[in-house]
């Protein structure tokens, strides 16, 4: 019987159970009713004005998934340990149609502590937040699941995640027209499209399994093999139709990101994403004659997630 007990004080009081055991979870979805009597259209691939700004990205419709690979990520002691044979979130970022951008668009969305510039291209500063932590808006919603998954997946080098979680929502959501806080009415819930682009990123990182692409093809984390750059775009254009772009440091010598360009058809949250070619708007920084080096991590910066 004292067991049981507690047992059930243990479920009445964790965190984890009220996701798992019948709290309520608040929707977090956009309000697209008007979007079913719309043309459909990849993104910058229109040839009309977009009428409803929260059916499809705009002007932000080039959209690109990105994804980092580090090898240790300076938390380790607090527990912020890299995914095993996965890379891991960047963010989801609303590029112009032209390869420009906008950044840190909605002040009044501005969760970032320290952000990144300080200042936007016309001197604006942009005042650092000092508010609670962006992981308490999930948490508020009882969306649990979804926060362990960023804790695996979308893991920080250098600061702690949630820092970098309201970096990427400040300064990319908040320039997605989908995300507008337009789109959740009527009965908008405050922070609910925070909720809302978490999911979308995670979503969006599921259609470009990248260590996995490159793993099919020969290729994986080496401390005594370099790769070309051609093998390494081969492999990805391989599985995704398109050659992704490839970030290299050290004068273009180690392998630490890779962005994959697509435009959509629909919502960022939920359209269908179709990939295509980074080249027109930059070339990779990984060196063309040089062998790259795709490293192995440091094993106690990894943890098993499968």
């Amino acid at each position: 019987m004292a067991l049981l007990t507690g047992l059930a004080t243990l479920l009445a009081t964790s965190s984890l159970t009220r996701a798992y055991w019948g709290a309520y979870v608040p929707n977090t979805y956009p309000n697209l009713t008007a979007c079913v009597s719309q043309p459909l259209t990849y993104s910058c691939e229109n040839t009309t004005a977009i009428a409803n700004t929260c059916c499809s990205p705009t002007p932000g419709g080039l959209v690109l998934q990105a994804q980092y690979w580090d090898t240790y990520t300076g938390y380790e002691e607090v527990g912020q340990l890299l995914p095993k044979d996965s890379w891991t979130i960047h963010g989801l970022w609303p590029d112009n149609c032209d390869g420009t951008y906008q950044q840190y668009c909605d002040f009044s969305r501005q969760y970032d502590p320290s952000p990144s510039p300080a200042k936007l291209p016309n001197g604006t500063v942009i005042p650092p937040w000092t508010g609670p932590t962006i992981d308490t808006f999930v948490m508020a919603f009882n969306r649990w699941d979804l926060l362990d998954y960023m804790k695996t997946y979308w893991v920080s080098q250098g600061s702690p995640n949630p820092s970098f979680w309201a970096h990427e929502f400040s300064k990319h959501a908040t320039c997605t027209s989908t995300f507008d806080v337009a789109c959740y009415q009527p009965g908008y819930q405050e922070h609910e499209e925070v909720v809302n682009f978490f999911e979308s990123v995670v979503r969006a990182f599921q259609n470009f399994p990248t260590y996995t692409l490159l793993a099919t093809a020969g290729i994986t984390p080496s401390n005594t093999t370099t790769y070309s750059l051609a093998q390494l775009q081969n492999a990805l254009k391989a599985q995704t139709a398109a050659i992704p772009y490839l970030g290299c440091g050290s004068n273009g010598t180690v392998l630490q990101e890779v962005w994959y360009y697509n435009h959509v058809m629909g919502t960022e949250q939920y359209g269908r994403y179709k990939s295509i070619d980074s080249t027109p708007y930059g070339n990779s920084t990984c060196s063309t004659t040089e062998g790259i080096w795709y490293y192995e991590r440091n094993p106690a910066s990894e943890i098993e997630v499968r």
